[in-house]
């Protein structure tokens, strides 16, 4: 995924290496380079371990009790570009994915454990300008087609074609398990156009149409414009649905989605700032139209041993809003708000709003370690009230094994929410070993 993760300190670009790790393209090892041409090999692998000391009825799950499984994948195959005399230059890439969970299936129920799948992942060819076109700055102009990744900012709406469902909720969900992982990213089909540099005004054009039945095989086309600057980026982007699959989410056909968003510093280097805003048309459908946004604020403690760092964020989701393709970016809870709420238990970025503290160190430039809080009130029912505390860390042991693991204690507030069996304190655990060739 051609992410956007935002690095201020140390501790970020750690938090940045474990989000490219589950969220970006694989790693690449040169195998060739040699007058302007270079062949890569790319290879990645990830692997989970979980337990949850409760289980969740919004999948395929019936029994209250624990749950313990483990994920895996490995990202293969090759990308490259030549480049001509006159600067420009053409790119492409073919990788492939095998994923499996194995156990009791995870804890919402959406795998059974049972899964493995190798399946085509990426298969695309680009083009890019060089310095043929000054005004737009170097590869200023970009063209991609075929089955590969698209992010917007950082998730908030689009974060790649990420949900993993198994076979729990029938085989024609099934993408391999590997659900928290999120092995499988790429969009079936793409056409995007990228124009302008690193600074001031750029665009993206886009055209993307998923596989994905658990998101209804949506098409959907749009314009993400922002002005890059030092102080921060400021983006709009407009999202239209074009189609959905005989059956699925009739909503998101003709579905038309505004955001405004702003994400930097305010030129004050110690600070972080973040914050969307999201209208949703929900076009001709008898679901009611939504709206969603967030604020954020953040200070690192530079001067301080370990560079501590607090984040408070609020976030609200209207009832009728569709959270669309959002997904891990910028680190733990962006956009999946607690681990066992966001992943199994829900709510799931609608009809919630959500009051979140985060608390950051850095022992060493290899090692963070943090602490997320997370207060949800479901502005539906109610049901799904409840609090979460998440205890993690991140370690980059060598250049070639980063290890991150994460304790969560989620307590919903209702015995007649998602959780099976009643409203017990859950204690949940997962390891994450990434493995960049």
């Amino acid at each position: 995924m051609k992410n956007q993760i935002f690095r201020r300190t140390s501790g970020y670009l750690l938090t940045a290496a474990v989000a490219a790790g589950l969220s970006a393209s694989a790693s690449a090892y040169t195998l060739h380079s040699e007058n302007g041409t270079e062949l890569n090999l790319d290879i990645e692998a990830v692997f989970g371990v979980f337990t949850s000391k409760e289980s969740y009825g919004l999948g395929a799950k019936t029994d209250p009790g624990r749950s313990s499984w483990q994920e895996g994948y490995i990202k293969y195959g090759l990308s490259g570009s030549h480049a001509y005399s006159s600067g420009a230059s053409v790119f492409g890439g073919l990788n492939l994915v095998s994923s499996a969970t194995w156990g009791d299936g995870d804890a919402g129920g959406f795998t059974s454990g049972d899964e493995s799948e190798t399946d085509l992942e990426d298969a695309y060819v680009g083009w890019r300008s060089g310095s043929l076109i000054p005004a737009l700055g170097e590869d200023g102009l970009e063209f991609s087609f075929g089955r590969q990744n698209f992010s917007i900012g950082d998730g908030f709406l689009i974060n790649g074609d990420a949900l993993n469902f198994g076979d729990a909720l029938g085989p024609e969900m099934d993408r391999g398990g590997a659900y928290w992982l999120a092995a499988r990213k790429a969009f079936d089909r793409t056409a995007i156009v990228r124009v302008g540099g690193a600074e001031g005004m750029r665009a993206d054009l886009f055209w993307l149409e998923s596989d994905n039945v658990a998101q209804s095989k949506m098409e959907l086309a749009g314009i993400n414009a922002e002005y890059v600057m030092p102080e921060g980026t400021f983006g709009v982007a407009y999202i239209e649905g074009l189609d959905v699959m005989n059956g699925g989410a009739t909503h998101r056909d003709g579905q038309q989605t505004l955001s405004l968003r702003y994400q930097g510093n305010a030129g004050v280097e110690n600070l972080f700032l973040s914050g969307e805003i999201v209208t949703q048309d929900q076009g001709d459908s008898s679901q009611a139209d939504g709206d969603a946004w967030y604020v954020e604020a953040g200070w690192t403690f530079a001067d301080m041993p370990w560079s501590p760092s607090v984040n408070y964020r609020y976030s609200s989701f209207d009832e009728g809003f569709d959270p669309l393709f959002f997904g891990f970016n910028r680190g733990y809870g962006t956009w999946f708000q607690g681990e066992v709420a966001a992943n199994y238990a829900g709510p799931f970025n609608t009809g919630t709003d959500v009051h979140h503290v985060g608390v950051k160190a850095n022992p060493t430039e290899m090692l963070s370690v943090g602490a997320l809080y997370f207060n949800f009130s479901d502005t539906d029912a109610g049901f799904m009230d409840g609090q979460e505390l998440d205890l993690y860390a991140e370690w980059v042991v060598t250049p070639n094994l980063i290890v991150s693991p994460l304790v969560g204690f989620y307590k919903p507030d209702s015995s007649a929410g998602s959780q099976l069996g009643g409203n017990d304190t859950n204690v949940y655990g997962q390891v994450i070993a990434i493995v960049p060739f």
